[in-house]
């Protein structure tokens, strides 16, 4: 499907239109993060929720809600005085490969993050560039893995810098950082501008994107998040990610490949 660039962004930017919308959370990852009103409990609740979307929607959602009563429904206050026996009552696997182990380093980890830190937030705004916040996926990383931890927990965050698209983390800090009156994203990190985000990418968007001219890269990787950026910048330099809408509900709702 090959259209003008004018006629690309004006067929886009209806998409946008119809999946930007509240009707349509109900039922995606970022319904756990609008249980919360507090700063700190939507960010940790959103990382968390964010970490495990992958597979069954459904079962993403009830896996979600069960860490949260895990964490007693009160996100930011568990991580920060949480007790040892606290976390011997996590003893499930939380949600396919994503096991108690896991979840309770991630704990201990948003502790060590919130203490020292200066939270989440504060680690993307220092170490992004002025146009990209993969290299602030890489540090992140890092700092998240800075405690005595399995190796085998590392599977749970992408790393860009070897060659990951990162497609969960790229669609928080959509979730974190995008800002319209939607009421969709929370634009709760205003140090950060929405410009600089990639879209997350995944078999459903890549798919999209390819078919309308917008990405040329066969692999959902690192270089192809970066043509993408590339590409949806020159439709909308100040909200670019705004498109993830468009491609994520024309390849899950409406079967566009």
């Amino acid at each position: 499907m090959k259209l003008k660039k004018e006629e690309l962004k004006e067929f886009l930017d209806e998409k946008v239109e119809k999946y930007n919308r509240l009707d349509f959370i109900e039922h995606d990852p970022i319904s756990i993060p609008h249980l919360f009103a507090n700063k700190e409990d939507i960010e940790i609740s959103g990382f968390l929720a964010a970490t495990i979307a992958w597979g069954n929607r459904t079962m993403i959602l009830r896996n979600a809600n069960r860490m949260m009563s895990y964490l007693d429904d009160s996100p930011y206050d568990f991580i920060l005085n949480h007790s040892e026996s606290d976390l011997e009552r996590i003893s499930t696997v939380i949600h396919r490969t994503f096991n108690a182990a896991d979840f309770i380093y991630f704990i201990k980890a948003l502790k060590h993050i919130y203490t020292t830190q200066n939270g989440l937030e504060g680690i993307f705004n220092q170490y992004r560039t002025k146009d990209s916040l993969q290299p602030a996926i890489h540090q992140f990383r890092r700092m998240f893995f800075e405690l005595p931890h399995d190796s085998r927990t590392m599977k749970h965050i992408s790393d860009p810098f070897k060659g990951s698209a990162a497609k969960k983390i790229n669609m928080y800090l959509r979730w974190m950082i995008r800002k319209d009156n939607r009421g969709v994203d929370f634009g709760i990190w205003k140090s950060i501008p929405p410009s600089i985000l990639s879209c997350p990418l995944d078999v459903h968007s890549g798919n999209v994107a390819r078919k309308l001219g917008l990405l040329t890269r066969k692999q959902n990787d690192s270089k192809a998040v970066s043509e993408l950026d590339d590409t949806l910048r020159k439709l909308d330099k100040e909200d670019p990610v705004k498109y993830d809408f468009a491609l994520f509900g024309l390849g899950v709702f409406e079967g566009f490949k």
